[in-house]
């Protein structure tokens, strides 16, 4: 890893030496009351099988056994109604997540309850947080709109992801996996346990890299997480700082239908011509950016009834990526006209450089018939968007360097709720949930023009929990979404905030061995603002209100026990997705109703474990995605075609008397049966269809030490 990687590192270990030191008060260790409190941390946002909302969990052993470099949503691949998808190939680099076909901009994310998503593309940028998932103790995916949340509003999904518990005992591990690709991670990582029964240090380092499968998509990653940990009789106190810094070669631009029929891992970006007319790849298209966040929560047991949470947060992002730009306009970068030359090639950057900070705060009344939460957030965000030349084929050194365009932005989100789960009887249980929201948001861009936008929402959440017997619930909900659009929806001039009616039905089953969950949903917007399927210059989605569009699906989710060494968990979804007499821009023909971009009619997916013995498990993992249209037009020529997947992962686990505690072996092969398929593209219109190709087959092999 670089010196300099470490040098940046030195002042977030600072703060967070400091931040822990000052928080060292001496009470009374009650470790089953401390336990607790550590889930205080995500307890306003979480849900029970008691909440009418349909979730899944994935925790801490689930997440290790495949835990080899890939990001978090090829991680959650397997989940009910996700798609996920890769612009380098293999997992590795920028990743996508869609939930029920909306895609990441309307994911809710939050760490430990602070919000994650970026304030002004709504997006979230897991390359930014390489090898998170070694951190986590465990994540919950809301589908639909779930319960009130800090951040982005939740228009598919929420997920909210906890970071690593405190450790009673010291304890150490090393990591270290190789693969396909020349993808390599390797991670150490320590707890000094509770010192005199009160404080823990732990920490985390990694180090990823990968060529990737399209041509040039490398990435290399590297990242550090730290936490301190105070333990009371009824406090629990940590403070975090963790980043992560990103260099990866662009592949978000695609290839087109004769390409992928010729070679599938051709990679267009960098693309240039030099003067002796030979063909060429800019050998520095690369994105490159580093994010540091601090977190400080208090977690205080007032009372055997009363819990409360307070936080604060602070993010540091700023970073850049650079290309090759043929044949540009002087006028456009700021430069001078050369007499006898009408354009010149020239190299830029572009740049942002943000903070992002606030607090969130709830506090939880617990009694035998009632669970209430009330909580809030105020957040803001500040952001300079600006670009440089740093080399032109014609122009005066002088004129190099200076910033050809200056843009700000500045967004405050503010948030109070409530929520509540009554006892009405034995077996019915009452949920209510009431959010109120101001954002305001300003920007001033060649792109947007000036933006000075507040909104004010209302988002009502009311639910009913039917318990027949033991083992049967059944539950309906419905939830009230707005959303205000995002920076790139600006660019299209007179955009709508988003409005949502989510109405959900479900029967949850659950017995020693068995586990079902039947979701109905149907899910009325207006003025939705969905994918065209085109892209802007950096890879974001392009998007346009289209008036009244709905989603209606069905969800099933069965994990069963067939055995003691065998278990099965299937799910799948079918879902009927239209925007209603939906007009084409293009045309301003009215083509009725039209299936909503990226949103296939049936996801399913599949775990089968063996375990054979104690130390050995082994698992056939299996992914469907059906047709999507690229397009809201149902146009044949803009669609990806369905494929079908299948991983097979194996770990066995040594446990030696001295030295280490467990050593573990785990391997992974992606797509073993070769499946040649492609999992998103981009639709500009007029015939410009691009595809973006996974890997065949493909394998990842680690090695874990535990002490």
């Amino acid at each position: 890893m670089n010196t300099l990687f470490f040098k940046k590192v030195t002042g977030p270990v600072l703060f967070f030496l400091i931040a822990f030191v000052s928080y060292s008060q001496e009470i009374k260790k009650d470790t089953t009351k401390a336990n607790e409190l550590d889930e205080v941390l995500v307890s306003a946002l979480r849900v029970t099988s008691k909440t009418p909302v349909s979730f899944s969990n994935l925790n801490k052993k689930e997440i290790a056994s495949r835990n080899l470099g890939q990001d978090i949503p090829t991680l959650m691949n397997f989940m009910p109604s996700v798609v996920t998808t890769s612009d380098a190939g293999n997992g590795v680099g920028y990743s996508g997540i869609r939930v029920r076909g909306s895609d990441a901009t309307r994911v809710n994310v939050t760490i430990n309850g602070i919000p994650y998503n970026d304030s002004e593309s709504q997006g979230t940028f897991w390359v930014n947080m390489p090898d998170f998932a070694s951190s986590l103790e465990s994540l919950q995916l809301q589908r639909g709109v779930g319960t009130s949340t800090n951040g982005a509003g939740a228009f598919g999904a929420s997920l909210n992801m906890l970071t690593d518990n405190y450790a009673q005992k010291s304890n150490g591990e090393i990591s270290n996996s190789y693969g396909s690709f020349n993808t390599r991670k390797h991670t150490v990582k320590f707890s000094t346990g509770l010192m005199n029964d009160h404080f823990e240090l732990a920490g985390r380092v990694s180090n990823l890299s990968s060529n990737g499968y399209i041509e040039r998509a490398s990435s290399d990653l590297k990242s550090y997480f730290l936490q301190g940990t105070y333990v009371g009789k009824t406090t629990l106190i940590k403070t975090l700082v963790f980043g992560g810094k990103e260099k990866t070669y662009q592949s978000w631009n695609g290839i087109d239908y004769e390409t992928l029929q010729k070679d599938r891992t051709y990679n267009p970006s960098g693309y240039f011509v030099d003067e002796s007319g030979q063909t060429r790849f800019y050998d520095n298209e690369t994105d490159n950016y580093q994010q540091d966040h601090y977190q400080l929560h208090w977690n205080e047991k007032v009372s055997d009834k009363w819990n409360t949470n307070l936080a604060f947060h602070y993010t540091k992002g700023k970073g850049y990526y650079e290309n090759y730009k043929e044949d540009a306009d002087f006028a456009d970068y700021g430069l001078l006209p050369v007499s006898n030359v009408a354009t010149t090639d020239l190299i830029r950057q572009k740049w942002l450089d943000n903070d992002f900070y606030g607090t969130t705060f709830s506090a939880n009344y617990i009694n035998d018939k009632l669970d209430f939460i009330i909580g809030g957030g105020y957040n803001k965000y500040e952001g300079d968007h600006f670009g440089k030349v740093i080399w032109a084929r014609y122009a005066s050194q002088s004129e190099l360097g200076e910033r050809y365009y200056k843009d700000y932005a500045s967004k405050t989100d503010g948030n109070i709720f409530a929520k509540v789960n009554y006892q009405l009887t034995k077996k019915i249980s009452l949920f209510g949930d009431v959010q109120l929201r101001n954002v305001h948001y300003q920007a001033n861009s060649y792109d947007t023009g000036l933006v000075n936008d507040n909104f004010n929402f209302f988002n009502p959440k009311a639910g009913l929990n039917f318990e027949i017997n033991d083992k049967n619930k059944l539950y309906i909900s419905y939830a009230r979404a707005n959303r205000e659009p995002n920076r790139t929806d600006y660019e299209g001039g007179n955009v709508k905030p988003e409005k949502l009616n989510d109405f959900e039905l479900g029967w949850r089953y659950s017995s020693d061995k068995s586990r079902l969950n039947i979701n109905g949903y149907y899910m009325r917007y207006q003025d939705q603002l969905v994918l065209t399927g085109a892209l802007n210059d950096v890879g974001d989605p392009i998007r346009t209100n289209v008036g009244e569009s709905y989603r209606l699906g069905l969800e099933v989710d069965l994990s069963f026990q067939l055995s003691e060494k065998w278990n099965i968990r299937p799910n799948f979804t079918l879902s009927e997705n239209k925007n209603i007499d939906f007009v084409n821009g293009a045309t301003l023909e009215n083509l009725g109703n039209t299936t909503i971009a990226f949103s296939p009619s049936v996801i399913g997916g599949n775990i089968l474990a063996f375990k054979p013995i104690q130390s050995v498990q082994i698992a056939w993992l299996s992914k469907f995605v059906g047709n999507q249209y690229m397009n809201n037009i149902d146009s044949k020529e803009s669609k990806l075609p369905d494929y079908f997947v299948n991983d097979f992962n194996i770990t066995y686990e040594l446990n030696p008397k001295s030295i280490f505690k467990s050593i573990i072996f785990t391997g992974l092969v992606n797509n073993f049966l070769d499946k040649k398929y492609v999992s998103n593209g981009a639709d500009y219109g007029g015939g410009y269809v691009y595809y973006y190709p996974q890997a065949g087959i493909n394998l990842l092999a680690g090695l874990t030490l535990k002490f």
